[in-house]
């Protein structure tokens, strides 16, 4: 069949498309652009200038392409796509790197001259390009005096700390991965705010894999490739986040395969978060892999309960709202997924005191937050969880926590029990000497200021309370 009647048909597929309302306006963008190749009794190829264009069509308008052959031709079609050599740019002259070799040309290159042809481009949209101490990807509020540390995020945060004094120095690539809400986009804007606090003339840029993705759509469609790369491939700090999401997207990895290539032989920093390792990352190309494995990768846990509290802590703080230290236990103890779901239950909180105008108490907190605590409400700690796991870790007799023996042995034990009794539930002093064997009310007040005033210089007392609170709040 001859191109002419080629095009005849995919003129009609286009229009019956148009006509069942297959697609929205928006896809003709795409879709204009392709060219029919063959077509056979089972089967219609057709073409598009750029992998991408292939890739996004195949995922987003194939079925519907189908669907309307099968009107035009009366049976289905099997519709191949394809990216037409034809399309392909001229070479362009190898740039020279920093060691004096000239680079590759970029094989895969994701823009080429008529990715789309200029009838079919949407009205360009000025790209815009970072200045030097522009702050304006960052958050203000991120910073690293903002930033709570814990043993989950001790050696991130050196790290980064590192990264931000000698930008493209220290630590490049530096990747970061955890979970979600833990502190790594609070890390990153930190560097970036750092960075320009100490070198206001650097470019610093923060952006999502997700709008870095979106831009080169925008770009390809408009017309602005060039821009695009001025704007990422002369700044000094990039930091990216969610790296994830671009796994799959062949033509979005090989134009940052390109931009980190051109950022990291320019001595330029790059800083990369993610949910997983690199390694974990599935349908990730390996050259990226390779290249994210050049600096140093580290994990941020899920805070102990001790930084849970120093959360709260410093958020309350910062917002000026007065909270009692056993009600940020009593939170504490019972949110331990993320400092995103942490803070948003202390805002929380805060809004239904002032609304009720009522006093900040765990019971007030159970009622604010109950859809928000595991099952729907509040976990209860008694006193007979408290010594349970105590005396399961000190390997003694429950019974001697409750008795008169004064050795070491059962006696300091008996006093964290009992601090923890005063600091994890709503009992009296009175009550808990009572369960402690009958004690009087002076010796809880003398358990538990002799543990809080070791755990200050005691680093393994500290960490035995962590560990103990943990297993309580888990049972």
């Amino acid at each position: 069949m001859e191109q002419t009647q080629l095009k005849a048909v995919w003129a009609q597929i286009l229009d019956k498309m148009k006509e069942q309302e297959l697609v929205g306006p928006s896809a003709y963008n795409w879709l204009n652009p392709v060219e029919p190749i063959s077509l056979t009794e089972e089967t219609l190829e057709l073409g598009t200038q750029t992998e991408m264009a292939k890739e996004w069509i195949a995922e987003r308008y194939l079925i519907f392409i189908e669907d309307a052959a099968k009107a035009v031709f009366g049976v289905p079609k099997k519709v191949i796509l394809t990216v037409q050599e034809s399309a392909a740019p001229e070479e362009e002259p190898a740039p020279v790197t920093r060691s004096g070799k000239k680079e590759k040309p970029d094989q895969g290159s994701l823009f080429t001259e008529g990715n789309a042809p200029a009838e079919h481009l949407a009205t360009p949209v000025e790209v815009p390009i970072v200045a030097p101490g522009d702050n304006s990807s960052l958050n203000p509020k991120y910073t690293f005096d903002t930033f709570v540390t814990g043993k989950s995020n001790n050696f991130a945060h050196a790290a980064a700390m590192a990264v931000a004094d000698k930008p493209g120095k220290t630590y490049n690539p530096f990747f970061m991965y955890g979970g979600v809400g833990l502190g790594k986009t609070h890390l990153m804007h930190a560097i970036g705010n750092r960075v320009l606090k100490n070198h206001p003339e650097m470019r610093v840029l923060y952006v999502s894999s997700e709008q870095f993705t979106n831009e080169i759509i925008q770009a390809i469609q408009q017309g602005t490739s060039d821009k695009f790369r001025q704007k990422y491939r002369n700044i000094d700090v990039l930091l990216i986040d969610d790296i994830q999401f671009i796994s799959g997207k062949t033509s979005t990895q090989e134009e940052f395969f390109h931009t980190f290539n051109t950022l990291y032989d320019a001595q330029k920093q790059v800083i990369i978060s993610s949910d997983r390792p690199p390694r974990e990352v599935e349908r990730l190309e390996e050259r990226l892999r390779s290249r994210f494995d050049w600096g140093l990768t580290t994990d941020i846990q899920a805070p102990d309960l001790e930084t849970r509290i120093a959360i709260l802590k410093n958020k309350a703080q910062s917002d000026h709202f007065n909270i009692p230290d056993d009600v940020m236990v009593y939170i504490a103890s019972r949110i331990d997924s993320n400092i995103r779901e942490l803070e948003g239950a202390l805002t929380r909180l805060e809004a239904y005191a002032s609304l009720t105008k009522r006093a900040v108490n765990t019971d007030l907190v159970a009622e604010a937050l109950k859809d928000i605590f595991p099952n729907g409400k509040a976990k209860e700690v008694t006193m007979d969880i408290i010594q349970e796991i105590v005396a399961s870790y000190f390997k003694i007799k429950i019974e001697d926590l409750h008795s008169k023996k004064r050795t070491r042995n059962i006696a300091y034990p008996r006093q964290i029990a009992m601090y923890l009794c005063r600091e994890m539930t709503e009992n009296s002093l009175p009550q808990i000497g009572n369960f402690f064997g009958g004690r009087d009310h002076t010796t809880v007040i003398h358990a538990y200021d002799k543990i809080n005033q070791d755990k200050e210089t005691d680093n393994r007392l500290s960490g035995i309370l962590n560990e103990l609170m943990d297993r309580i709040q888990k049972v």
